[in-house]
């Protein structure tokens, strides 16, 4: 019997790119691939790219370098590009590095076994198409997810809002919402597999608008609570949202909806009303201050998360003091920030930056606040109890990890299984965890 072909992923990027890296796997799994952890032992080699960051494509070419000696230790070794980098550069890819035999979209990855098989035949394939039909139509039945008992589920792809940084519109397209009916047989599938907590993703997912089984349509909130009367189905979450599509039904789901949990991604970007609007964002910091007061007086104990990028161009003094005054308003428990790095193709690619040293200092400044903050939250943890579902052993023995509703990673040691939920009292910090004891 022969040997089983290994595939080798490298996956950069968002939490979308980490579950279509985990369908890519499935669709080649059923052509005969198991995955391996090292690109030494691989038959076939996919880099699963992002392209929100400046030099994106820069990155990808430094690591074919770094790959293309072992095409001559392994003639019959296959090299592809796939995801965002690969749809905004696919044939300048083919055409600047030899080494790659495939490049595919995030829309068409559903026809990479067919390239593949092109590939093994002597052509190089290249599908960056934006496909009429639902790929996930074409994938095969997901096997149990290797983070059980936590998956990620795909509801939502692209992007209508055109904020003027921002890549997403051009690489994974407008709009479009799985059907319900869908979204729900796979959530079902996955929970008989072993999936307690549901991840649902989607460039700007709380923008779902999904077609259901009776003709009508489901925006996120119908959505949960649907999901939420699945049994054995614990937790539910989600991520990426924007402030403009955080209708009342949502808001509302925060508070009434037992397993959807008390941790939400919300990104403004900016505190500055003229730095809102130059990102073309179509909403102003009061606006989002009133929301998170609405979600406040939803779920009180809800933490809240963020993205911010300093050094957007034209940005002053005075506009970086109002992201600092926004971040003091809202106390996040955990945020992102970034300095801003033009994407080729963007309106705010044309325009002019802020020096780099000036964004630099910015940025030392706004994350000294923010880790601030998240340490704030973390210690005021202590003492408290938290549900944690355990999902892997930790690195001492018999210590044991797992996330908190709030997203906290924490752990402790003592007698529990990978999936359970049980209750914890937190007893310390440490710089991205908590430790507790179980009660």
């Amino acid at each position: 019997m022969a040997e089983p072909k290994k595939l080798f992923i490298k996956t950069y990027g968002c939490q979308m790119n980490v579950y279509d890296s985990e369908r890519m796997a499935e669709a080649m799994g059923a052509q005969g691939y198991v995955t391996t952890e090292t690109a030494e032992e691989a038959d076939m080699i996919l880099l699963n790219t992002c392209h929100i960051r400046e030099k994106a494509s820069e990155k990808v070419y430094s690591e074919l370098g770094r790959l293309k000696p072992l095409k001559t230790l392994n003639p019959d070794l296959k090299i592809g590009i796939a995801g965002c980098v690969a749809q905004a550069e696919g044939e300048e890819i083919m055409r600047r590095a030899p080494v790659v035999d495939l490049v595919v979209g995030p829309q068409s990855y559903h026809r990479l076994p067919a390239m593949e098989a092109r590939v093994r035949a002597g052509e190089r394939a290249l599908d960056t198409d934006f496909p009429a039909e639902d790929k996930f139509e074409h994938l095969p039945k997901r096997p149990r997810p290797n983070r059980a008992p936590t998956a990620f589920l795909t509801v939502q792809e692209g992007c209508d809002k055109f904020c003027a940084f921002c890549v997403v519109p051009y690489t994974r397209g407008a709009e479009v919402s799985r059907p319900a009916t869908r979204i729900l047989t796979e959530a079902r599938d996955l929970v008989e597999r072993g999936v307690r907590e549901i991840t649902l993703l989607g460039q700007n997912v709380n923008a779902y608008h999904g077609e259901a089984a009776d003709g009508g349509t489901w925006g996120l909130a119908r959505l949960i609570r649907e999901l939420a009367e699945i049994d054995g189905l614990a937790r539910i979450r989600f991520t990426t949202s924007h402030p403009n599509d955080m209708d009342d039904d949502l808001i509302a789901a925060h508070g009434d909806c037992g397993k959807l949990m008390p941790y939400l991604h919300l990104p403004v970007q900016s505190g500055s009303d003229r730095i809102l609007k130059a990102m073309n964002r179509k909403h102003t910091a009061a606006d989002y201050l009133r929301l998170i007061d609405r979600l406040r007086a939803a779920r009180p104990d809800i933490l809240l998360s963020g993205d911010f990028i300093v050094g957007f161009p034209g940005e002053t003094d005075q506009d970086f003091e109002d992201t600092l005054s926004l971040v003091r308003a809202v106390g996040y428990g955990q945020a992102y920030s970034f300095k801003y790095s033009a994407r080729p193709g963007t309106p705010a690619a044309e325009r002019a930056g802020v020096p780099t040293d000036v964004a630099d200092a910015r940025l030392q400044v706004l994350q000294a606040l923010l880790t601030q903050q998240q340490r704030e939250t973390q210690d005021a943890m202590v003492g408290r109890e938290v549900s944690v579902l355990f999902e892997k052993p930790g690195r001492l023995p018999g210590q044991m990890v797992g996330k908190s509703e709030y997203l906290h990673a924490v752990h402790v040691t003592g007698e529990v299984a990978v999936g359970q939920i049980a209750r914890v009292r937190i007893t310390g910090t440490a710089p991205n965890s908590l430790a507790g004891a179980l009660i």
